[in-house]
């Protein structure tokens, strides 16, 4: 009979998910992720049967969280769609101003598995590419519900709109690990909403 887990596999999974945000897949050893989890080393091989299949499922519970939690803002009935995006826009400006270190923000784990591995990594680019889709049909509907309830007055394409928005938003998480200030980035916001608005 197996031993039942004496650990909390969600928490392990967290703090390992903050350990790839931190350092990136590669420079993150299972050292690192020992010491992150409080786990040995059988204990993580045993319950992820690799570094490989712990960081895709701590990218996937990232990707869960952070888009779940973006997608209710763009949905909220209650705003206007330029003040959805609004909304985003400073969800985006808080996260990179609370998660410092050495006075850089960790940005976004998606932004900096893009940069790391989307290029020479199949698997991790197609949960990348289903996260931005996502995102885009997302902004692209409330883009367009802006055109009909008059708080977006952009002439430009709505799918071209909701790529800017989405680029705009990973400029800003690189900006912040770039030491970009809290004001820098709510400048940044502006001028998003003044291209949407104006």
């Amino acid at each position: 009979m197996a031993r039942p887990r004496m650990f909390d596999e969600e928490r392990a999974l967290d703090a390992a998910m903050r350990t790839f945000w931190e350092k990136g897949y590669e420079a993150t050893s299972t050292q690192d992720l020992c010491e992150a989890t409080g786990l040995g080393r059988s204990s993580i091989y045993n319950t992820f049967r690799s570094k490989r299949d712990l960081f895709e499922r701590a990218l996937a519970r990232y990707i869960d969280t952070m888009t779940t939690a973006q997608l209710a803002l763009l949905d909220d009935a209650r705003l206007s769609a330029a003040d959805r995006i609004r909304a985003l826009l400073a969800m985006v400006v808080d996260g990179e101003t609370e998660h410092r270190a050495g006075g850089r923000s960790l940005g976004c784990l998606t932004v900096n598995t893009t940069v790391e591995l989307a290029a020479r990594d199949a698997r991790t680019a197609g949960m990348l590419e289903r996260d931005t889709a996502r995102r885009l049909a997302a902004l692209r509907a409330v883009i367009e519900l802006g055109r009909r309830d008059g708080s977006i007055t952009s002439a430009r394409d709505a799918g071209a709109l909701a790529r800017f928005v989405n680029a705009s938003i990973g400029g800003m998480r690189i900006s912040g690990q770039g030491g970009a200030d809290r004001a820098t980035l709510e400048s940044i916001a502006e001028v998003i909403m003044d291209a949407l608005t104006r």
